[in-house]
């Protein structure tokens, strides 16, 4: 087998699926150096610098770099040929050996570059996929997907509300239930609220110098609430690659920002910045009204529950996100919860169309 100097892979990767993965993989394992170049047009709805960040991620070992290419297809158009070429051979202006292609268009690309043509499996028997059809039906595709486009993709649902009032409850509950759904569904996760677990680390550090000691007695700073926005991020993105379309979440940092208010008062802008930076769809806001208070020994503040909800209830309004309240019986709640979820996943994944293919005008 030929190995060469320097190949070149180059694609749209709108999104990267297993085709992409496997033609990279093949090309990489048959040369010394590999570049891969993703071409993408401003008209698109995944951003250029995303689809670099996971193939880099995907592919440790070899060279990505991006280019903005807002010229149409048209395999039969010399002067399109030559717009096109100007921009690969800007991005990658170093001598190629080989490109590596599952397209019709790759003897033309190797002959332009001066460089040796590889075609890998293109009648795609491997890797029955593409990226129009991912874009047509991201869950019908889902298998084909690795773990930073899961996590991208994935549609993410926060429950949240004041202490005691069932966030935990509803977050198991909906899992629970698509995850009955089977087949790619079975693997929906929910994410835990991180919180908590740095709450009770907090009370067992006080015990441990003072057995005994209560909650009531554990203090916050405001510096614990950053570590704890970005932790329950990092949860959140880390489960979201690798479950289901869906993503349950127990709060998210934007919750947190509420949370530094009760017990700090005013904002905090590092955990106002983690939460605006994550990517999340719905979130249904559990009511205090009808849910009495349990004290599990990590809550105190049954007085502030109606405060809360109402100052969660006008964040979420001021900064608008799409948000369903839920009110009534545990039955009620979670039905309302169900029909929300179903309604959003029902909407679809919206990506912008590609430039158009003006090849078959010839």
């Amino acid at each position: 087998m030929t190995r060469h100097r320097h190949g070149l892979v180059l694609g749209k990767f709108y999104p990267p699926h297993a085709g992409h993965h496997h033609l990279v993989a093949t090309a990489a394992d048959r040369c010394e150096r590999l570049t891969v170049l993703v071409c993408a047009a401003s008209v698109e709805s995944v951003p250029l610098a995303d689809r670099v960040a996971w193939l880099r991620e995907i592919h440790p070992g070899v060279r990505v770099v991006g280019a903005v290419d807002d010229i149409p297809m048209d395999l039969g158009d010399p002067a399109i040929w030559d717009a096109h070429m100007e921009v690969f051979r800007t991005a990658v202006p170093e001598p190629v050996d080989a490109v590596f292609t599952s397209e019709s268009y790759g003897a033309e690309l190797g002959r332009r570059f001066g460089a040796e043509s590889v075609s890998v499996d293109p009648d795609r028997t491997l890797f029955p996929v593409s990226g129009t059809a991912v874009r047509a039906d991201p869950i019908g595709c889902w298998d084909y997907l690795r773990r930073p486009v899961r996590a991208a993709l994935a549609r993410r649902v926060v429950v949240l509300g004041a202490e005691s009032t069932g966030t935990t409850t509803i977050a198991r509950a909906l899992a629970d239930h698509y995850r009955r759904r089977g087949g790619v569904w079975a693997r929906t996760r929910w994410v835990p609220e991180y919180g908590r677990e740095y709450s009770e680390r907090k009370l067992a550090r006080l015990r441990a110098e003072r057995p005994g000691a209560e909650w009531s007695e554990v203090t916050f700073a405001s510096e614990d609430f950053p570590v704890i926005a970005r932790r329950q991020s990092e949860r959140e993105e880390e489960a979201a690659g690798l479950g289901s379309p869906l993503l349950i979440c127990d709060t998210d940092a934007f919750a947190t920002t509420i949370w530094h208010e009760r017990y700090l008062g005013g904002t905090h802008d590092e955990v106002a910045r983690i939460a605006d930076r994550g990517r999340r769809h719905l979130w249904l806001l559990t009511d205090h009204e009808g849910v009495g208070f349990e004290d599990d020994g990590l809550r105190d503040g049954e007085h502030l529950r109606p405060w809360m909800t109402e100052r969660f209830a006008a964040e979420l309004a001021r900064t608008g996100r799409r948000t369903v309240r839920l009110t009534g019986s545990r039955e009620h709640r979670l039905a309302t919860a169900i029909t929300a979820v179903d309604t959003l996943l029902g909407e679809g994944w919206d990506f912008a169309a590609p430039l158009p293919d003006l090849t078959e005008r010839h």
